[in-house]
């Protein structure tokens, strides 16, 4: 059974929580359930978004072709968005990390944090 989609800034804050705690495919989960959820125009930003966590889920788990090919594929959905940071998601970031992180998925750095905020900041919200 599917999670219940969270309101967005609870989904950002839980998925990166997730991401931080080494859990990407449960970010992921938490990001799909609101991409799903969404018949609006903000659709393909939590489906990119998921996207990229399960990229990330797969060079975690050693499968660096899925890897690459969800990273690619999350920064190509969030195109439509590249120019806005809805939900204070850095969106322009978040795209130039996921074409680096696809060139090379073992070598990425971490993804910037989906709020665009800090850690601290995100704990205290």
């Amino acid at each position: 059974m599917d999670p219940p989609a969270l309101p967005p800034a609870a989904a950002l804050k839980a998925a990166q929580r997730l991401i931080d705690d080494g859990h990407a495919f449960a970010a992921h989960e938490v990001l799909e359930a609101v991409w799903k959820s969404d018949p609006g125009p903000e659709r393909a930003l939590w489906r990119g978004l998921a996207q990229l966590a399960v990229g990330i889920t797969h060079r975690d788990r050693g499968n660096l072709r899925g890897a690459t090919s969800l990273l690619a594929r999350g920064g190509d959905t969030l195109s439509p968005y590249a120019e806005q940071q809805p939900h204070g998601v850095p969106v322009a970031q978040l795209r130039a990390w996921a074409t680096s992180a696809a060139a090379d998925p073992a070598a990425a750095a971490p993804m910037p944090r989906l709020t665009g905020r800090s850690q601290a900041a995100d704990e205290r919200a």
